[in-house]
């Protein structure tokens, strides 16, 4: 039995889990992340969001066993490494994915439709999407924005439009930068891995790498500036503290700790060679998790603690 749970625990990919916790950034900002029926329900999305992601990710390595042998690490992924039998995986992945759309469509309407956008999206990019060049990574990106949607939707929770094309352009400089690092790491196997590697010249990803930091910057900077300012109990800081600081756009505290995570992620590109699998990444490197929880800590304290 564990010869068959494990591997199939490994294809349903675990640490990319993670992406589905962007469902959670809508209530986070509004500050309702503790209030419990929100909180319940946006609960309850990140867990369908993770049922169909990891069935989709099923089908992608049922459809890629050529394509993962190839792959410095892909090719020891279960399915392609022969440890997984194909009848199961795809009986799973229809499971999962059956388990998350009733799911939904019991939890709202509205979910339901987002998710059956959600799939269409994800499959239609393991299909054919991930062979057209700049269109794959575009995919990716609206993939990871409907998870956003999805999270604020399913609570009634208005979305920043700010805080909407911060995760645009986020969730490009991550896909893009996937793209550069899998062109420098596969070398002479990229066309045979990803068709469109063949198609992207180093320095057009290497541009539109550094176009989408930058962007990122800029829209997360202008999110922060144009969040309602907070009503900071003067008890908890230093009363020498100018007036004119007293209700600041205090989120704007935040926005150098973003600009080291940026700076770091593309150190990892470019001089440890990696970026490839941004979930990983974040997990492996140590200055960009501390980097990533400093932040998280810095948000909530900001929204949820020193607020009077």
């Amino acid at each position: 039995m564990e010869q068959l749970i494990l591997p199939l625990i490994i294809s349903m990919r675990p640490i990319q889990w993670l992406k589905n916790l962007a469902v959670f950034a809508a209530i986070a900002f509004s500050g309702e992340l503790f209030l419990t029926d929100k909180f319940i329900s946006v609960l309850y999305t990140f867990l369908i969001f993770t049922l169909i992601s990891s069935g989709v990710y099923l089908i992608n390595d049922l459809l890629d066993i050529k394509g993962d042998r190839l792959h410095y690490s892909k090719k020891n992924r279960p399915l392609a490494a022969g440890k997984l039998d194909r009848s199961i995986a795809t009986v799973t992945s229809l499971l999962l994915i059956g388990t998350g759309v009733f799911w939904s469509f019991t939890l709202s309407m509205n979910l339901f439709l987002l998710l059956v956008l959600f799939i269409t999206v994800e499959i239609s990019y393991t299909l054919f999407l991930k062979q057209v060049i700049l269109i794959d990574v575009i995919a990716i990106a609206f993939a990871f924005m409907i998870r956003v949607f999805a999270g604020s939707i399913v609570v009634l929770t208005p979305l920043s439009s700010w805080l909407i094309l911060t995760v645009m352009m986020g969730s490009l400089f991550f896909a893009i930068g996937k793209r550069r690092s899998e062109l420098t790491l596969l070398s002479n196997v990229a066309p045979k891995h990803r068709a469109t590697l063949s198609h992207y010249p180093p320095q057009l990803l290497d541009g539109i790498t550094f176009m989408m930091a930058t962007a990122a910057l800029i829209t997360y900077s202008l999110f922060t500036f144009n969040q309602p300012e907070l009503s900071v109990n003067r008890k908890l800081i230093i009363e020498a503290l100018p007036i004119t600081l007293s209700s600041p756009k205090w989120l704007m505290i935040t926005i150098p700790i973003v600009v080291y995570a940026l700076f770091r992620y593309l150190y990892i590109i470019y001089e440890k060679k990696k970026g490839d699998a941004p979930a990983e990444v974040l997990i492996s490197d140590k200055p960009l998790l501390t980097t990533t929880i400093i932040w998280l800590l810095a948000v909530i304290s900001l929204v949820y603690i020193l607020p009077g």
